[in-house]
């Protein structure tokens, strides 16, 4: 019974020494990414057996303002690998999520909001693809994280607001194919503010 009190007061005692992630200010972020090919869910059921397949990174700085309510802007540099058969369609891209967030229970979040994205490389196993549609796209972004002090981590899900195709030749140069540059993305990212 003795250690029953000791462990509630010991975590009565921890909890109240926690903060969420409330500090105003800038931080850094990073993590991965996970791309989809074409339906997102089918992508994931097609990779499962190759889970590394598709999976990117990225990095950036980020902006917070407010504690309960919050507007979190961001730029992050974003690195993608999608598979498709035997070939490999890699891209390098500027993203800037402008997010509105609400924090509950202390350490939890929930945040939406649209994601601009800038791109600034394609490639298609070592030809570099000029016929983007749009360098410049729109898109959402929406999620859930948990923070402790300066902490945080966050799970979202981005998707554009419409296709984005980059069109190349084949090998033979006789066929036309068509990828899309905005896939959906499943986003882990962990954050810190300075």
């Amino acid at each position: 019974m003795r250690y029953l009190v000791l462990s509630l007061w010991a975590c009565l005692l921890f909890t109240n020494q926690l903060h969420a992630q409330t500090a105003n200010g800038f931080g850094f972020k990073g993590g991965i990414n996970y791309n989809a090919n074409g339906d997102y869910f089918e992508s994931i059921n097609s990779n499962a057996k190759n889970p590394d397949r598709n999976v990117g990174f990225h990095f950036g700085v980020f902006g917070k303002i407010g504690k309960q309510i919050y507007f979190k802007p961001e730029l992050v540099y974003t690195s993608t690998k999608s598979d498709y058969d035997n070939d490999s369609f890699k891209m390098q891209k500027l993203d800037a999520p402008l997010l509105a967030g609400i924090t509950f229970f202390r350490h939890l979040n929930i945040f939406a909001g649209p994601s601009l994205q800038y791109i600034l490389d394609t490639e298609f196993d070592g030809v570099s693809i000029s016929e983007v549609e749009n360098d410049f796209t729109v898109g959402l972004n929406f999620g859930v994280g948990f923070s402790l002090k300066k902490l945080g981590i966050d799970l979202r899900y981005e998707r554009g607001f419409k296709e984005n195709e980059a069109t190349f030749l084949n090998n033979n140069g006789l066929g036309i194919s068509r990828i899309d540059t905005r896939p959906d993305q499943l986003i882990l990212s962990l954050s810190l503010i300075l």
